[in-house]
């Protein structure tokens, strides 16, 4: 499985310029670091997904946020989240909405 997981830099309100700069490399390191550690074991499995993608940003709070992008199966969608639960990071609101949509739907 190939992961990827990508920085999204532009947030949705305004920074001073030098915090910008520190928060965004903070942010490069996270997610080279979840990339390259944290989820090194799903390089080697095998599932019906080939790709996963990952974006990380902050909320207003700072605090880091994930959002899975691509359709995975939920053990890999379960894996993600107790690994980045473990580091801190919150789940995308804008994300649980959409799954609570598609549940909505599905009944």
């Amino acid at each position: 499985m190939n992961v990827t997981v990508v920085a999204i830099l532009d947030t949705e309100f305004r920074q001073e310029p030098a915090l910008a700069r520190i928060m965004n490399n903070r942010l490069l390191t996270a997610a080279k670091e979840l990339q390259d550690f944290h989820l090194i074991g799903l390089h080697t499995r095998r599932s019906t997904a080939h790709y996963l993608t990952i974006h990380l940003s902050y909320n207003q709070k700072y605090k880091i946020r994930y959002r899975i992008v691509n359709d995975v199966p939920a053990d890999i969608e379960y894996l993600v989240a107790e690994r980045c639960g473990r580091l801190g990071y919150i789940l995308c609101k804008s994300t649980i909405n959409q799954q609570n949509s598609v549940s909505f739907q599905v009944f």
